[in-house]
């Protein structure tokens, strides 16, 4: 991995002049202890983008960077990152029906990129992702979408402040969890919904199953666990998408 590439930007200057021209940036890792004007500027900047922040020893940079990264590194994103809080009123604005999907804690770039993929070819107007436990939106994660996350918003969000302001704005938050859950079929995907998609080995984080308004499950057989995160995403946009269109 170590080398100069497109994927990364090293250093404290260029790092910092790729956040003040608003570079889509994926995540920061630091060196930890680093102190200093630019650092600190790094880190605001950081915030204020809801950018990733990671301390790491030394080493760790050394291992992707072969030059002098002077203690930070960017991973570059493939994509750009949009607000949520300017996405919904345009959506409204349009006269559409809002459909996003959430996902919280889904770190696979290749079962992103299915998702994102799904998620376009069913009308949804946006993905929203966390500020951690989350994939890499890189070239991998572009190209498991078959280019769809080039066309379809995605917005990095902390998932609590998102899953409140969808709420506030008239979107019904429905998460994908067993207990106390419905059938895709019961649930009204005509209304504005956002679909929020758990990691598969956790699910959805304790914090915000409190905050959401309905609970689905997919109906299995008793010889797997759970469904893939993907698959499970794209059998409950398709229902959407179903009940959107009386042809199908």
């Amino acid at each position: 991995m170590a080398g100069k590439g497109k994927e990364f930007i090293a250093g404290r200057h260029p790092v910092l002049e790729a956040l003040e021209n608003s570079l889509p940036v994926d995540s920061v890792w630091m060196s930890r202890g680093s102190q200093g004007p630019a650092e600190t500027k790094i880190r605001e900047y950081c915030r204020e983008l809801r950018i990733p922040i990671k301390l790491v020893p030394p080493a760790a940079l050394n291992r992707i960077w072969n030059g002098n990264h002077q203690g930070v590194i960017a991973w570059r994103s493939a994509v750009p990152f949009y607000r949520i809080a300017d996405l919904i009123p345009a959506v409204y604005e349009r006269g559409e029906t809002p459909l996003f999907v959430m996902l919280d804690g889904v770190t696979d770039v290749r079962n992103a990129g299915a998702i994102a993929r799904t998620a376009l070819a069913t009308g949804a107007h946006g993905m929203i992702i966390g500020t951690r436990d989350v994939a890499r939106f890189n070239e991998d994660a572009v190209k498991a979408s078959a280019g769809a996350l080039l066309h379809l918003p995605v917005c990095r969000e902390a998932l609590p402040y998102a899953v409140d302001l969808l709420r506030n704005s008239g979107v019904q938050v429905v998460g994908a969890a067993l207990e106390e859950s419905v059938v895709p079929s019961e649930l009204d995907f005509t209304i504005p919904v956002c679909i929020l998609m758990g990691a598969e080995d956790t699910g959805i984080a304790s914090d915000l199953l409190k905050m959401l308004d309905r609970r689905v499950r997919i109906p299995q057989s008793d010889q797997v666990d759970s469904y893939n995160v993907s698959v499970a995403a794209g059998m409950l946009l398709y229902e959407a998408m179903r009940q959107r269109r009386s042809f199908l």
